[in-house]
């Protein structure tokens, strides 16, 4: 009997976690030959349709390389700019530890952005938010209009290292573009879409008066929902799979 193909991404994304945790951790180094596709169906308990996607999705990461007829390989990694490779945000664990990271970043980007941004890039974020809401009334993707807005108040600053930072990141910044957000949440689509338009027009709001504590207030209050959701998300995940 085979598995439903969610269970299916479900096994493999736990098999990636393990292995990549491996590897970051320095248990796995460079050059080491991963275990064999039977050994790690023993280890895990799962299936080798289950294993071979998740050495799929580590290959597309750049963390391994298979060589036919010999095996599966750690390979270098190259390290860019701050060392942040959106490629290497592979399971819900890290996209919960990028949140982390932008709740401490964005959060300082949105009360800086209230106090420095000009009229024009009111008006740029403004049509970013507009290009966002719409999408979502339509059922179209978002996601490139989130990212712009994300990046409209970190250029705002007028500190280029935040920019850095998000452009580095990519599409990473914005959770949906890498994982079934509403489901994942048990959500309706509208609901979810709703509530994440209403965050984001908070902190427009914020920014367009020049105020930069509720700028802060409203950044911290959409990212840190956005983690507590996926948190509740994550339990319930793993739940599922004991």
């Amino acid at each position: 009997m085979t598995l439903p193909q969610r269970k299916h991404r479900s096994l493999a994304q736990g098999v990636v976690e393990h292995i990549s945790g491996t590897i970051r951790q320095g248990t796995l180094k460079p050059g080491d030959k991963l275990p064999t596709e039977s050994s790690l169906m023993t280890q895990h308990g799962v299936s080798r349709t289950v294993v071979r996607e998740a050495i799929s999705h580590l290959q597309a990461a750049g963390l391994v390389q298979t060589r036919h007829g010999i095996g599966t390989f750690v390979i270098e990694r190259a390290q860019a700019g701050l060392g942040l490779d959106a490629e290497h945000i592979l399971t819900l664990r890290d996209v919960l530890s990028i949140l982390e990271l932008r709740i401490g970043v964005e959060t300082e980007t949105a009360g800086l952005a209230a106090s420095r941004r000009s009229e024009d890039q009111v008006d740029e974020l403004a049509g970013a938010l507009l290009e966002m809401q719409q999408a979502m009334a339509e059922g179209r993707s978002a996601v490139d209009a989130d990212k712009r807005f994300h990046l409209l108040i970190a250029q705002a600053t007028g500190n280029r290292y935040f920019v850095d930072i998000l452009e580095q990141l990519g599409n990473a910044i914005i959770p949906r573009a890498r994982l079934d957000t509403p489901k994942l949440e048990q959500d309706k689509p509208a609901d979810f879409l709703e509530r994440v338009s209403r965050e984001h027009d908070d902190i427009f709001r914020a920014i367009e008066r020049r105020d930069p504590e509720a700028a802060r207030a409203a950044m911290r209050t959409h990212l840190s929902n956005s983690r507590e959701r996926l948190v509740q998300a994550q339990r319930r995940l793993e739940g599922s799979l004991n």
